[in-house]
């Protein structure tokens, strides 16, 4: 299967989920033109309150719809634009990539992987018990499994559609494994 975009999503407002979109114009530097969390600082509620010149890595927020699949095995309706991402995915391991691999998004947009996003608790106001599903805990090693999506930077700007192809270009190594951002 060919890595491809499946759903671009914006919302100019703060909220959970974003309305899906035909198209969405990612801005070099500052992120999703429109979106709430566009900007070269930081744009996340919590974290203005205490770091608000930090540099915004949360620029774009992609999600793989193959967490959607496997939370709906377990009884959970989650659709495109709903976890609050501007961009859905099928056909590539978001979460196994490395950090500053960059994601070329159909002819133009390029998009530097910048780390996972760390889920909150608004999405079990979203749907109870979600947050245990993307959120895990790995009894044996310790170590926790942040499924909800990666976030990156905007380093080239560009249309994005659903169905544009996606092409990932890996770092030079040796890669640095994703951390939550």
């Amino acid at each position: 299967m060919t890595a491809r975009v499946t759903a671009v999503s914006a919302n100019g407002t703060y909220s959970f989920s974003k309305p899906n979109r035909t198209s969405i114009t990612l801005l070099t530097g500052l992120g999703v033109e429109g979106d709430v969390h566009a900007g070269t600082t930081v744009k996340h509620r919590f974290r203005m309150t205490y770091e608000p010149d930090a540099p915004n890595l949360r620029q774009v927020h992609l999600i793989h719809e193959e967490l959607f699949d496997e939370l709906a095995a377990k009884g959970y309706t989650v659709a495109a634009g709903q976890l609050g991402e501007n961009v859905s995915t099928r056909g590539i391991d978001l979460l196994g990539l490395p950090t500053g691999a960059l994601l070329r998004l159909g002819d133009e947009a390029v998009v530097e992987v910048t780390g996972l996003r760390n889920p909150c608790d608004q999405i079990n106001t979203f749907q109870k018990g979600l947050l245990k599903e993307v959120f895990e805990l790995d009894a044996t090693t310790g170590e926790f499994t942040f499924k909800s999506g990666i976030m990156g930077v905007v380093r080239q700007g560009g249309t994005v559609r659903p169905g544009d192809g996606i092409t990932v270009e890996l770092p030079a190594g040796p890669h640095r494994p994703l951390e939550r951002v």
